[in-house]
Parts: structure tokens; C-alpha cells; sequence
């Protein structure tokens, strides 16, 4: 029997609150959207786990039956040694280290970093489904048309910042006190 409480990675008399509170996390934390490869989906499977614990430690009523029933194991695997639950448990915590080891630490979501990371992902993806559609083949109108509009709405990104007073001085600051941006006017700059 799963033990949904060290899934959610919390105590057995936590709150609701802290229930849902930590399954937020874990789900940001293990979304398979962040990872690629075998960490998507070692992400998928522990994301499942999650949401089948969240499931059943969320209602009043499956929470109660569930706690009963763990009592019942913990009775009866008191007496046997070693416990099958701690084994299982261990193995899992080994395999969630070699694949945090395995991964560098994920950037915070919505920073410079993450969205270095997903170009790079999208980047490896897209040479990859080119390998496999063959050298003959060009990029293809969907690829253009999809670069294009990548490109407008960052622009329009761009402006919206630019005229919104909130973040205009943010977007000043960003511009013209930014080294790579200055690097990049004296390129251009005349002499």
C-alpha cells in the first residue's frame, strides 16, 4: 500500500490546507512540461502518484478510510522484518536522487533562466525532428509561420511593457543600462 502522506511529502495529521498546499508544489515542482526525455517521464509518473494522493488525502471521507487501512498495515508490518513498505520506500528515494543528480537544478519558472532552458529544449527538439524527417527536406511553412509569430508577440510583448507605465522605467533600465544592449549600440553606433 502506497503511502500517500510521504507522496505528498507531509505529516499524517496535516491540515487540508497543507494538503492542498504542498500537492501545488509538487505538482509545479514535477510538471513533465518542465523536463524532457527519461526526467519527463520519471516527471509523468511522479505526477500521477501525486494526484492519486491528493485524490484520496483531499476527501473527508476516503482520508478516514485510507488512514484506517494504514493503521491496519502498520499493525501488522510492526512485526515483520524488514518492513516490504520501507524497502519500496528507499528505492524510491534512491531513484528520485539519481534523477535530481542527473538533472540540473530546473530553473524558477518565469525567470531568464527557464526560458533560456526551454528555447534550448525546443532548440534540441526541433533538430532532432529534423534528423528524422529527413536532409532533404527545408523547413517546412509551419516552421516559418511559427518562428513569425514567435517573433510579433515578443515584440508585442515588447511594446505592451513599453507604453505601460508600471514597467516602463523597468523596461528603460532594461534597455539602455544593460550591458549586452549597450554592446550592441556600439556596434551600430556611428563614429
Amino acid at each position: 500500500m502506497k503511502n500517500y502522506y510521504e507522496i505528498l511529502e507531509v505529516n499524517p495529521k496535516a491540515s487540508k490546507e497543507v494538503i492542498e498546499k504542498a500537492y501545488k508544489v509538487l505538482v509545479g515542482k514535477y510538471h513533465p512540461d518542465l523536463y524532457s526525455g527519461e526526467k519527463q517521464q520519471y516527471a509523468e509518473k511522479r505526477t500521477k502518484e501525486i494526484n492519486e494522493a491528493y485524490h484520496v488525502l483531499s476527501d473527508d471521507f476516503l482520508r478516514e478510510q485510507y488512514d484506517r487501512e494504514l493503521e491496519k498495515q502498520n499493525i501488522n508490518t510492526r512485526q515483520s522484518v524488514p518492513r516490504q513498505n520501507e524497502i519500496n520506500h528507499n528505492q524510491m528515494k534512491q531513484e528520485q536522487r539519481e534523477t535530481l543528480q542527473k538533472t540540473t537544478k530546473a530553473p524558477q519558472v518565469g525567470s531568464f533562466g527557464a526560458i533560456i532552458q526551454i528555447v534550448k529544449e525546443l532548440i534540441q527538439d526541433l533538430a532532432k525532428s529534423k534528423q528524422k524527417r529527413g536532409k532533404s527536406k527545408e523547413v517546412t511553412q509551419q516552421d516559418v509561420f511559427a518562428m513569425i509569430l514567435t517573433i510579433l508577440v515578443i515584440i508585442i510583448i515588447g511594446v505592451v511593457l513599453w507604453f505601460t507605465p508600471f514597467t516602463n522605467g523597468w523596461m528603460r533600465e532594461f534597455l539602455f543600462e544593460n550591458p549586452l544592449f549597450n554592446w550592441i549600440g556600439n556596434l551600430f553606433a556611428k563614429k
